[in-house]
């Protein structure tokens, strides 16, 4: 748990801004309430990502998440949490038309899960949107970089801010934090220009695929896990491999039901109670 609050109360958006330069953030995503319960302690903050879509529900990308899927985990998040700052994605379509939209839609979102803070993509463009945000109370984290929304234009999860495009990928880091942004995400950009964003900024830079030189760093927890067993990002660490532990589960409970092993006498209800136990 971090230093620099106690349990007793939740971390807000200035918390997590006051850390730039300082202990690196710890984030993770979180899409349940019994996750929730688990990383709470040990994170500053807890992303609810619309990565969701992809790892809780199987869709071949985020773009196909709705809003009230994020509303759903985001209270489900709320109810397992205490100590983090509890941000949610804002999905796909929801706020791109303007601000007007943006805001009507993050306003639900706060209003209905308890969050204090919303994630939205994009950098120079999004300036507008996120000063609109901030200037009527809610607080936004940005996402530059590799920008997953934007997946069908990038052709692909591929490394942005090689050679040219790292002065746009700079110039979109610097254009959320002029608006208000209270912390950035740098996803999947090279380290040495991760290193320069993050000098520039004065807000936390939050890395995912952007290496140590980051004020913080998330990853999606599933990932982390290993609860896929066919999917290792390069920019991954696995510290755990559950999703090979948990078919070696499911395996033996399988056997155990087929062979008649489970249930045993230890797991049922005799027809009659020993006479010891009779009141």
């Amino acid at each position: 748990m971090s230093a620099t609050a106690p349990a007793s109360r939740r971390l807000t958006p200035p918390d997590i801004r006051a850390r730039k330069g300082g202990e690196p953030v710890v984030c993770l995503t979180s899409y349940t309430t019994p996750m929730a319960r688990i990383s709470d302690p040990h994170c500053d903050v807890l992303l609810v990502g619309d990565s969701l879509g992809m790892v809780i529900h199987g869709l071949p990308s985020t773009l196909g998440v709705t809003l009230e899927m994020m509303i759903l985990h985001g209270q489900a998040v709320m109810r397992g949490s205490q100590h983090a700052l509890v941000v949610i994605d804002m999905p796909f379509g929801s706020y791109e038309e303007g601000p007007e939209q943006a805001f009507r839609h993050a306003a639900r979102v706060v209003m209905e899960t308890g969050a204090a803070a919303v994630k939205l993509e994009g950098g120079a463009h999004m300036a507008e949107t996120i000063r609109f945000l901030v200037q009527r109370g809610i607080p936004v984290m940005a996402h530059v970089g590799l920008t997953p929304q934007s997946v069908n234009v990038m052709g692909g999860y591929k490394v942005v801010g090689r050679a040219e495009e790292g002065a746009k990928v700079m110039a979109d880091a610097r254009a959320v934090e002029e608006a208000g942004a209270f912390s950035v995400v740098l996803e999947k950009i090279p380290v040495g220009l991760a290193g320069r964003v993050t000098e520039a900024l004065t807000i936390p830079t939050i890395g995912i695929g952007a290496g140590s030189v980051c004020d913080g760093q998330v990853l999606v927890v599933d990932d982390m896990l290993g609860l896929f067993t066919d999917f290792r990002p390069k920019f991954v660490r696995r510290y755990a491999e559950l999703g090979r532990a948990t078919e070696e589960a499911v395996a033996a409970y399988a056997a155990d039901v087929r062979a008649r092993r489970f249930p045993g006498p230890e797991h049922v209800f005799p027809d009659e109670l020993p006479r010891s136990a009779k009141p």
